[in-house]
């Protein structure tokens, strides 16, 4: 993953656009009937059992607003809530509350429901060594949300984007020509542009697992779209040569069985790419 300074880049700039996107040059709806001056309270109200994820986010969303916006916490992120549950009261001129609502909103409730969904998979591999991962299948240009919700909800996260980590997938091997001639120049790229990225194999099948693991310096294979029986061959094959992935179509109901056959890790594109917002309000008090 991306260093801290750069995820807390990415977090302003969904704030910053997020606002330019949603106010403009100005909420006019405030404007006509709320006085510039006016003061008022709201809570954030869950509407639904679940994980809830984005108070952090919402702190930073109220503080870009106005820095007068109070925030007064009573759930924390990656708490379990129920249907009645206020997890935090905000405080301050009525106008930016209302300028804050929707962002908070939108993101909160994505988040609440990537968590929710994330701590499902956490809590199905609970007795394996077998952590869950997400994957780059995000909604373009809020990926940092949808992968802090992952971790908020016990999950880890995979690179961030293709710049931080080498993966090699089948088309990459196909155009190139082969796998080990793909981490051959992969190899060479690096070091000739002195960058220190790990490398990501994908395998499509046993003849690749064994072809991956005569070449060094592979830190994960991705072992993509196999059964339960092939993949358990592979986890023996690979040893403690490096890493292990399972990926491909998997699901709650087929997680735990990829666990038990040993793999360090299994990504789902399914955190992030097929979830029901989680059903939040933010109302006044």
């Amino acid at each position: 993953m991306i260093s801290e300074k750069q995820f807390n880049k990415e977090i302003n700039l969904i704030i910053s656009n997020a606002i330019r996107e949603d106010v403009g040059h100005g909420d006019h709806s405030s404007l006509a009937c709320i006085p510039e001056d006016a003061t008022g309270k709201a809570k954030l109200l869950v509407k639904e059992d679940g994980i809830i994820a984005g108070i952090d986010f919402a702190r930073q969303v109220f503080e870009f607003v106005d820095t007068g916006l109070k925030l007064d916490v009573k759930i924390k992120d990656g708490s379990p809530v129920k249907k009645g549950d206020v997890c935090f009261y905000v405080s301050g001129l009525s106008q930016s509350i209302l300028k804050s609502e929707r962002l908070v909103l939108n993101a909160m409730q994505r988040m609440s429901a990537i968590a929710t969904k994330t701590n499902e998979y956490v809590k199905l591999l609970e007795g394996t060594k077998t952590q869950i991962l997400d994957t780059r299948k995000t909604t373009p240009g809020i990926r940092a949300l949808e992968k802090w919700a992952v971790k908020i909800g016990g999950g880890e996260n995979h690179r961030f984007a293709l710049y931080d980590m080498i993966m090699l997938k089948d088309n990459h091997i196909d155009f190139c020509g082969g796998i080990t001639k793909a981490i051959q120049k992969t190899q060479a790229y690096l070091k000739q542009n002195s960058l220190d990225l790990k490398i990501i194999v994908e395998a499509r099948d046993l003849n690749e697992i064994e072809e991956i693991l005569q070449n060094k310096g592979v830190y994960r294979i991705l072992i993509d779209n196999f059964n339960y029986e092939d993949t358990k061959k592979a986890v023996q094959m690979i040893g403690d040569a490096c890493l292990t992935e399972s990926s491909g179509g998997i699901t709650l109901d087929t997680a735990k069985k990829y666990a038990e056959c040993g793999v360090d890790y299994i990504s789902s594109g399914a955190l992030t790419h097929s979830v029901y917002n989680m059903d939040l309000s933010l109302k006044a008090v």
